[in-house]
């Protein structure tokens, strides 16, 4: 089965207050690689953003009073999201706010048998631990440098690669390129692994002086 990773912008935190989604950003992944394939809507809420909600994202009520809403767009998303399982941080909130949209069409709502929710699997693996997104790509020593406002396509960018590391999947994989050169290549599609992590200069002289003290106490 395909997977997909999915994230949310709001107008605001609860939908219990009126809050609305702005963005939808959904990426697929095909065996833990990322695809071409990817979602990706600004939504007219029809009402105002909250100004906690525009330090988080940053839209304005102006960028998005043109954009679709989500009524115009709920049946390629639906098509997109069929069959995959959903890989989201902190589910509660994107699923809430997608079947809230949901509901006030009439359409069914996304199954919680189809999620995996990324921020339950850092909560059992690290415990006590910070396991907010960027709490994350810091463990992984992933670069989240772009991430200066929360949107969705970053953020699911960057999930795929957390999300990688949480359920401890193997580093990358290397072809024999077929050239007159012979060069050990890393597959492009293999990014989003583990990061390959080479010693410094200093970090294999001090590791050369260490096996030569070892070596003369141990044989001397």
């Amino acid at each position: 089965m395909k997977e997909l990773v999915l994230d949310t912008e709001t107008t605001g935190l609860s939908v219990r207050d009126g809050h609305r989604i702005v963005e939808i950003g959904c990426i697929e992944l095909d065996d833990l690689v990322p695809t071409k394939n990817v979602f990706h809507v600004y939504l007219n809420p029809e009402r105002k953003v909250s100004e906690k909600a525009f330090e988080v994202h940053g839209y304005t009520d102006e960028f998005l009073s043109n954009k679709q809403k989500f009524s115009e767009v709920v049946e390629d998303f639906l098509s997109f999201i069929q069959d995959k399982k959903i890989i989201i941080h902190n589910a509660d909130f994107d699923i809430g706010h997608l079947n809230n949209e949901l509901s006030l069409i009439g359409k069914p709502k996304i199954s919680n048998s189809n999620i995996i929710d990324t921020l339950e699997l850092a909560r059992n693996k690290f415990p006590g631990s910070g396991i907010s997104l960027d709490a994350l790509c810091k463990r992984f020593r992933i670069d989240n440098s772009r991430r200066k406002k929360h949107t969705a396509l970053i953020d699911c960018e960057l999930l795929a690669k957390v999300y990688i590391n949480l359920i401890d999947q193997k580093e990358p994989t290397f072809d024999l390129a077929e050239n007159n050169e012979s060069k050990i290549t890393l597959d492009d599609k293999r990014d989003y692994y583990k990061k390959i992590i080479f010693p410094t200069e200093k970090e294999l002289l001090d590791h050369s002086e260490f096996l030569k003290k070892n070596f003369k106490k141990n044989y001397f």
